[in-house]
């Protein structure tokens, strides 16, 4: 029999624990600012104008808009109905325009190739790090070695900066599952083995899987989070390159006030053809809405909960979440969490930015529409929650907007279903009521008619000339710069359709 090596490092799945206090919020008290100014110091210089760009336009358009519908439901004198689909009107018109101004700042922005800031590049030189990271993966009942081959391209790309010192990696588990859960930890060993990472690559499985995602990540900053100046939130099928982590970890250093960096992920592998066509949209559409939301919001940027680097001082100190009041599904622990840590962190005087322009940042789509619509239930209910965290005090007023337009994401869908209903109404309105061809309005005249008719197409054609644009803008930008087309179609093929890059 081999004697023992007594000499040898024994198994560890976890480092030592450094803990760190993360209190639970109190939305109806003041946040402790801790000597921070209201305004960062990385605010953009003429965030004012954009803003005012951008919204000042927005609301321009819709005041013409609402204008000119006046004109026409008014040409037969005031009735309840019109007074209805005048408002209806006003309030999607403006969801409408505001798109358009915003992704008109997106295209400027993509085609000066901005998107940046907080003295990061594209290309160039990495910084040298100081500081520690730790890459946070929570999985829950996940395929373990699709997990796992994700973080194994992340390690080894982050082995290749030569900075890998730097990086910890994270697999918080939630799984449930008792053969998932031994695959996670066979699938857990292997990664170690492969990537020699024992002392880089640790593994936990809460037993108590309180809170989702955000309680899975709020027990590792109680935990652990002492020892780490920033982490990176990763989903399942969340792949970063070792160069997008160096160089956001690097303008974390540069810049102590900002508490969040967040990179736009593009989304790939698609293998059914209905996540070809996400991930198709998303890489011709999604950088012209990402660069323009980036350009106005500034240091008021959101959180869309993976893909970003936090500063661990920061969500610790203000983005402990409280339950919302009220029963399921609209009470309890808030399910839309990203949105609101950005807020509260925001309020808490820290800095929040969006990178659009910094390549490296990847995750999937689902693989067909039932997988989307059971995603979309879940964010449905979760940003309807937002409705009770509007009124925190002192939250500043870009991320209330934040709040606002999730909501209106899914309350815009049934708005229209009753504004084409009060259409409708009005027309059986019209023709069952008795003609006048002599008052004031003369709208009953063979003059009258054509006046009316033409006011009717001009309102009823509206919102179609900002809605072209929406979808010419971003085909225009790939044919004006060369990288984003190379990009969609694959540099190897370009003759290959736009779609069949994987």
């Amino acid at each position: 029999m081999t004697p023992p090596d007594l000499h040898a490092v024994p198994f560890q799945a976890l480092p030592p624990e450094a803990p760190l206090a993360m209190p639970v919020q109190d939305l109806h008290a003041a946040p402790d600012m801790e000597g921070r100014s209201r305004t960062p110091s990385t605010s953009p210089a003429s965030i004012g104008v954009r803003r005012f760009l951008v919204l000042g336009s927005a609301l321009a358009l819709t005041v013409f808009g609402a204008w000119r519908t006046h004109k026409v439901l008014d040409a037969n004198g005031t009735t309840i109905l019109g007074v209805v689909m005048l408002v209806l009107f006003v309030a999607l018109f403006l969801w409408i325009a505001l798109a358009f101004t915003s992704s008109l700042a997106g295209f400027v922005s993509l085609i000066t190739r901005g998107g940046l800031g907080l003295g990061i590049t594209r290309s160039g030189p990495l910084p040298v790090l100081r500081s520690r990271t730790a890459l946070l993966l929570p999985t829950y009942n996940e395929p373990p070695h699709r997990v796992m081959a994700g973080l194994k391209a992340i390690y080894t790309s982050l082995c290749e900066t030569g900075q890998v010192e730097a990086f910890d990696v994270f697999i918080l588990s939630d799984t449930t599952n008792p053969d998932v859960w031994v695959e996670e930890e066979a699938a857990f060993l292997a990664l170690r083995a492969q990537t020699g990472g024992e002392n880089r690559i640790f593994y936990r499985r809460r037993h108590n899987n309180v809170e989702r995602k955000a309680g899975n990540v709020g027990e590792w900053v109680r935990r652990f989070g002492g020892a780490y100046d920033n982490m990176v939130t990763l989903d399942a099928d969340s792949v970063m390159s070792g160069e997008t982590l160096v160089r956001m970890a690097g303008a974390m250093e540069r810049n102590p006030g900002v508490g969040l960096i967040q990179t736009l992920p593009v989304i790939v592998g698609g293998t059914t053809l209905f996540a070809r066509l996400q991930q198709f949209a998303g890489r011709v559409y999604g950088p012209v809405i990402a660069h323009g939301i980036a350009w106005w919001h500034g240091s008021e940027g959101n959180y869309w909960g993976h893909n970003a680097i936090i500063r661990t001082q920061a969500f610790a100190g203000q983005a402990g979440l409280p339950h919302v009041p009220g029963r399921k599904p609209f009470g309890g622990h808030i399910l839309s969490h990203d949105f609101v840590e950005a807020a509260l962190m925001r309020r808490g005087g820290w800095a929040i930015h969006m990178v659009p322009g910094l390549d490296g940042s990847y995750e999937e789509s689902p693989p067909s529409l039932t997988d989307v619509a059971i995603r979309d239930r879940r964010w449905c209910q979760g940003n309807l929650q937002h409705v009770k965290v509007l009124p925190t005090k002192k939250l500043h007023w870009i991320s209330r907007m934040h709040m606002v337009v999730g909501i209106g994401a899914y309350v815009t869908s049934p708005l229209w279903l009753v504004f084409l209903l009060t259409g409708i109404l009005i027309s059986l309105q019209a023709h069952f009521e008795r003609p006048e061809y002599f008052g004031d309005t003369n709208c009953f005249t063979r003059t009258g008619r054509m006046w009316t008719r033409c006011r009717q197409s001009t309102c009823l054609s509206a919102p179609w000339p900002f809605c072209w644009p929406l979808s010419c803008w971003p085909i225009l930008r790939c044919c004006l710069t060369a990288q984003p087309a190379v990009g969609v179609a694959g540099a190897s093929a370009p003759r290959r359709p736009c779609w069949w890059k994987r």
